[in-house]
């Protein structure tokens, strides 16, 4: 990554705030659309995406450009997401709401390795995986690779093909990477040579990773033994229960003492917690709570 001098340009965190009753991705195709929307947002706009995650119920980006790129950015990005929401469930406006900060972090010392870490543990600290490196929804496995990406040109789908592929009319570089999980690689966008020479060594890289803030929640001393079951099991599995335990759709057609079972069947089958419980049903969480607490 050049750094071209511009004092107006730096590098900036986007994070979006938690949401708490619903989800970003709701299965793996949502992820694959999201995944996608990241290049189609930051390359017509020469934005330079250093690293990023794609969680259940919020994103994090680290951007090198202005403040107001990255403010447009995260708008657009919301609002590209809000469309494909709207199309595939028909909801309205959910990430209207959804507060996003923009924080400036200095390009002296150690700051951008630190935030690239803290971006990269946030799937370990939330228990969803052991390494950074397994979980596919960014670019936590982009660096340091023992081997190359492998993926198909982009230029060899059809423009149907493409837009299909992309949710997205964009025109968007020919060579970049498709891969085989249906996204394009972030490895086709993002500086890999920088940020590897940022960090100088893989074991560097990991000490990083290691001590992060992030880290440092998921491993002290109550750090849990096994990963929890991801968000996009738990909403895969709702409907089945609401069927298999009481012949209904979907959870708006369940009185409250069949909720409250529900609730109670997704707590002991996947180990789940209430705000998990509360995103993954759409229900505020003090409803869930009071649910899981009245007496059976």
């Amino acid at each position: 990554m050049r750094i071209n001098g511009t004092c107006a340009k730096g590098f900036y965190l986007v994070t979006t705030d938690h949401l708490c009753e619903c989800i970003w991705f709701r299965d793996e195709e949502d992820f694959r659309a999201g995944m996608n929307a990241v290049p189609i947002i930051a390359c017509p706009m020469s934005i330079k995406v250093v690293a990023f995650i794609l969680m259940s119920n919020h994103v994090h980006f680290l951007l090198y450009c202005t403040r107001d790129e990255a403010e447009r950015f995260i708008a657009a990005y919301k609002g590209f997401h809000s469309r494909y929401m709207h199309c595939k469930y028909g909801i309205r406006e959910m990430l209207r709401e959804n507060h996003a900060e923009v924080q400036r972090i200095g390009e002296d010392g150690e700051s951008v390795e630190w935030v690239i870490a803290y971006i990269h543990m946030n799937f370990v600290a939330a228990n969803i995986c052991l390494s950074s490196t397994d979980y596919p929804w960014g670019t936590g496995d982009a660096f340091f690779r023992s081997r190359p990406c492998k993926g198909i040109a982009l230029g060899t789908f059809s423009v149907r093909a493409r837009t299909r592929l992309l949710h997205s009319a964009k025109v968007l570089p020919a060579g970049m990477l498709v891969g085989e999980d249906g996204f394009i690689l972030p490895a086709s966008y993002v500086d890999v040579k920088y940020v590897e020479a940022r960090f100088q060594t893989p074991k560097r890289m990991l000490y990083f990773l290691k001590w992060s803030s992030k880290a440092r929640k998921f491993l002290g001393d109550n750090a849990p033994e096994y990963p929890n079951f991801r968000d996009q099991i738990l909403v895969a599995a709702i409907s089945d229960l609401c069927h298999s335990l009481f012949r209904k759709e979907s959870i708006s057609d369940l009185n409250d003492q069949q909720l409250a079972e529900l609730l109670r069947q997704l707590r002991f089958r996947f180990s789940s917690y209430a705000e998990q419980l509360a995103r993954v049903c759409g229900i505020p969480y003090t409803r869930v709570t009071t649910l899981l607490d009245a007496p059976i």
